[in-house]
């Protein structure tokens, strides 16, 4: 056992002491210790009944002969610090937690880990740091919100961000407002569409690193409580076979990941998460990947925002494992890969069943023969940039228009606010990248206002910032060089157009070779905007979003 390195021999007499001090017996200290990752909190829906999903964790290590640890990790709430200067602490935790959970399992000498996250990026962080130390894992995530109420109709977190550019635009009443604000979120959860929280946590099922059910149990439903026992009784049969955490992730199990969020319809960060997360694992894979799975994927789910099903719709239907045995009709998917069941993906799903066509659309009815996702590349974008091409209103996949350049997220806020946006405008926001925010913020604020005033099938908006899964609209992210490392995004001028095209991948600013030449020989560096403190390292340390924004090794 590794954590015999803390507590075998006469000269780990003091360590033991500091077990006991805590309570543990001999008995304990003799058995694997499985550290219990926990982000339980209060500031975080999805975080805030952890305890309990801990707790039977806990139990479930107990009862497989093993002693639980917990240990805490941090998290911000993306809703909570959407729209202000909190959002560029969102993404930047990713490596934080990562880190916390390398340096707690090594230097406590733990056999193996538990991670309990259910948000954004907390699922990646927690998997990132799992994957270097490559211990026993399982991944069992809190579950989804259920969806709210309003005027009869499932609403979640994107309809109270769309409530507001309605309301700003005299559609609904400060009564009706309110309605949204107080029964869109009836719970404790992470929220209730295929938000990036709840598409990681699919995906995490896909990897194999998460018993099947873990994306879509609701989490007020007693069966997450008895997921999470199992969840505990696995981690020590993976321990007892020394099943490692980078025994099950490959090049196979991130390419069925991408296949199954093609066919999901997930969040546009997975294209920044798998790849973070596949870095550690010691795989390589990149944007170009995606559209080449993506041309070959059916796109058969459109849950919020796409569409008008939930999470606990999903999971009605028979949840990821519907998705993936209807995707192995035609041989879409690695299904002799190993998972922390003991059993292979075609034996987790050999009895899956679609029990709603309407959400899981078939292979013979799907919403698109290609993905939820597309990446985009052209002048604009040499190395890529990323929509979420299932929540895009058709007539938007191919746009032409004049460019309204804003040089943050808080500028074009007040732009659309104050009615400067027009029917066919593309509207550019920069210097929001990983280096340039710093941090990469979410622009869930101003493409929710755009859809709220019924703008999201008329105006596009280009960012070399991020959007959050809540978005929907031909809302482009991830464009790559981003502005602060001289991307021509830095140079697009105001009525420049700019033309899109989501079917054949590409995008292109129209202006002529010898402009742009002209526009980069008088371009200036900015000042960055923050100089001190953690995001000031982070922006030194970052790489672009087209490698995952992980961090420079050198």
């Amino acid at each position: 056992m590794k954590s015999n390195v803390v507590k075998v021999g006469v000269e780990r007499v003091p360590n033991r002491s500091l077990f006991k001090a805590m309570g543990y017996t001999d008995e304990e200290i003799s058995k694997p210790l499985i550290g219990v990752v926990s982000a339980k909190s209060e500031i975080v829906p999805g975080h805030m009944m952890l305890d309990k999903i801990t707790d039977a964790v806990k139990r479930g290590i107990i009862m497989a002969g093993g002693t639980p640890i917990e240990i805490p990790a941090i998290g911000v709430c993306d809703g909570i610090a959407m729209g202000h200067t909190g959002m560029k602490y969102s993404l930047v935790t990713r490596e934080l937690i990562a880190d916390s959970v390398e340096c707690m399992a090594i230097a406590h000498g733990l056999d193996g880990l538990v991670l309990v996250p259910n948000c954004d990026k907390i699922v990646p962080g927690m998997l990132m740091g799992a994957c270097r130390l490559n211990l026993p894992t399982v991944v069992c995530s809190g579950g989804p919100m259920l969806a709210g109420r309003v005027n009869g109709q499932k609403t979640s977190l994107s309809s109270t961000f769309e409530a507001v550019g309605k309301y700003n635009s005299g559609k609904i009443t400060k009564e009706e407002l309110d309605e949204y604000e107080n029964h869109s979120c009836p719970g404790c959860g992470s929220c209730s569409g295929m938000y990036t929280a709840n598409s990681m946590n699919c995906m995490c099922e896909v990897l194999g690193v998460a018993l099947p059910g873990n994306g879509t149990i609701p989490c007020v439903y007693a069966e997450r409580i008895r997921f999470a026992k199992y969840s505990g009784m696995q981690i020590m049969e993976m321990v007892n076979k020394d099943i490692k955490i980078r025994d099950i992730l490959n090049d196979k199990s991130f390419k069925n990941a991408l296949t199954v969020d093609m066919a999901l319809g997930c969040s546009t960060n997975t294209m920044l998460h798998l790849p973070a997360i596949a870095h550690e694992a010691g795989v390589k894979i990149n944007l170009d990947m995606a559209n080449d799975i993506s041309a070959h994927t059916p796109n058969l789910c459109h849950l919020a925002p796409a569409g008008h099903t939930y999470m606990e719709d999903l999971n009605e239907a028979g949840g990821v494992k519907a998705v993936m045995k209807e995707l192995t009709k035609v041989n879409l998917l690695e299904t002799d890969l190993i998972t922390v069941t003991g059993k292979t993906i075609a034996e987790n799903i050999k009895n899956a069943v679609n029990k709603n066509p309407e959400v899981i659309r078939t292979l013979e009815n799907p919403y698109s023969k290609t993905g939820g996702i597309a990446v985009l590349k052209g002048n604009l974008a040499l190395d890529g940039c990323v929509v979420k091409r299932g929540a895009v209103a058709p007539e938007m996949l191919k746009h032409t228009g004049p460019a309204k350049v804003y040089e943050s997220e808080e500028e074009a806020i007040a732009a659309i606010d104050g009615g400067k946006i027009q029917k066919g405008d593309i509207v550019v926001i920069r210097y929001e990248g990983p280096k340039g925010g710093p941090g990469m913020r979410e622009m869930l604020a101003p493409t929710s206002r755009l859809a709220g005033m019924g703008l999201d099938k008329d105006v596009a908006l280009i960012t070399d910032g991020r959007f959050s899964g809540a978005t929907r609209g031909a809302s482009i992210g991830h464009v790559s060089p981003e502005a602060a490392e001289g991307g021509l995004i830095g140079l697009v001028q105001n009525g420049d157009m700019i033309s899109i095209d989501m079917i054949d991948c590409k995008i292109e600013l129209l202006v002529s070779d010898e402009e742009i030449e002209s526009r980069r020989a008088n371009w200036v560096k900015p000042e960055p905007k923050i100089k001190k403190g953690y995001l000031s390292r982070y922006a030194k340390l970052v790489t672009s979003a087209a490698t995952g924004a992980i961090f420079k090794e050198d």
